[in-house]
């Protein structure tokens, strides 16, 4: 009978009456912009952070899909707790600072960690380099090269992907310039309608 309910939510949300429910995760060394990205997001709204020492829960609507969303601190200490959020989540969104090259090898074993957890193998990966407004920032290649994604990601348009292949692709982006990151969301979308 669950197939049935499924099949039927799905015919449902695909002509836009249904509301899908998803849980994502925002992760990411800290000050790489998580919160900023949450609160455009939310309300498009450009708001000046702290550094995130509690996780933010928010829920937000993005076509169809109501997400519940949580945003997670990126510091040493908070990164061990990330796993505990990962429980059932639909999407992860792992934002890199583009303009801090010291940080990219750091931002490298955490976002290789998420991607050796076997737990997570079928979770779409969106990987949002951000900060591109600043003249520090890399280029996608060098960024894709940094993170050791070259020849990993599945590409930018809608992906015909290979059994037990992960959705994973890199996007650059600047939040607070209000670029590149719904094309990113637009891409993970098709990943949680097709559940």
């Amino acid at each position: 009978m669950d197939w049935a309910y499924g099949w039927m939510r799905n015919i449902l949300a695909y002509f836009n009456l249904w509301d899908l429910q998803a849980k994502m995760v925002f992760v990411g060394l800290d000050n790489a912009g998580k919160t900023t990205l949450l609160g455009m997001l939310k309300d498009d709204k450009l708001r000046s952070t702290q550094p995130t020492f509690q996780p933010n829960q928010e829920d937000m609507k993005l076509g169809c899909v109501t997400f519940r969303t949580f945003d997670l601190g990126g510091h040493k200490g908070a990164r061990p707790l990330w796993r505990d959020y990962f429980i059932e989540v639909d999407v992860i969104v792992f934002l890199v600072d583009a303009s801090n090259r010291d940080r990219f090898e750091e931002s490298y074993e955490a976002l290789a960690g998420i991607l050796k957890n076997d737990e997570l193998a079928h979770v779409p990966v969106v990987v949002l380099g951000n900060k591109i407004d600043r003249p520090t920032a890399v280029s996608e290649r060098e960024l894709r090269e940094a993170l050791d994604l070259a020849g990993t990601t599945t590409g930018k348009g809608k992906a015909k992907l290979r059994t037990n292949q992960r959705p994973l692709e890199l996007f650059m982006c600047s939040v607070v310039k209000r670029c590149g990151y719904m094309e990113a969301f637009q891409w993970v979308a098709q990943y949680v309608q097709g559940k």
